[in-house]
């Protein structure tokens, strides 16, 4: 639905390699989790 309004996705919390590529062929290029980076300071 939000493709179709010309808004982009991001997931969170995706914790593996297979999430995200099943994710991917949904049409969800965006992500946000541990699997890529621990937050980090804003410095």
């Amino acid at each position: 639905m939000a493709h179709s309004l010309g808004l982009n996705v991001i997931a969170e919390g995706i914790e593996t390699q297979y999430q995200q590529q099943l994710l991917l062929t949904e049409g969800c290029t965006h992500y946000q989790s541990y699997l890529y980076s621990k937050p980090v300071p804003v410095e």
